[in-house]
């Protein structure tokens, strides 16, 4: 299991609506997230600096974040939620990866 951290930038005012839209993720997103091998999955956010930070589970080489091959369902969630975040030319989140540096189990 290889664990996967990353930052995103969440627009100053959206943090209601961000919230709202997750507690409302799409069925078929959750699932095929699932299906690409993420789990234990978990975006907390830094209200002083409106950073979003994700953290995940990846039984693969990939993660929620990689843009090689976007399926149309991840296409149309960012399209949506392009709005509220800062986000790359084709509407993916912008996102950095952390490098871990310290790991305990």
């Amino acid at each position: 299991m290889k664990r996967f951290a990353f930052k995103m930038f969440l627009k100053p005012g959206c943090e209601e609506e961000y919230a709202k839209r997750h507690a409302a993720i799409w069925p078929e997103l959750k699932q095929m997230i699932k299906d690409q091998g993420v789990g234990n999955y978990s975006i907390y956010w830094d209200k002083d600096t409106n950073i979003l930070f994700a953290y995940q589970e990846c039984s693969k080489d990939t993660n929620s974040q990689d843009t090689t091959d976007v399926d149309p369902i991840t296409q149309r969630w960012w399209d949506m939620m392009a709005d509220i975040m800062d986000t790359n030319p084709d509407n993916s989140p912008v996102s950095i990866p952390l490098e871990e540096l310290f790991h305990m189990d």
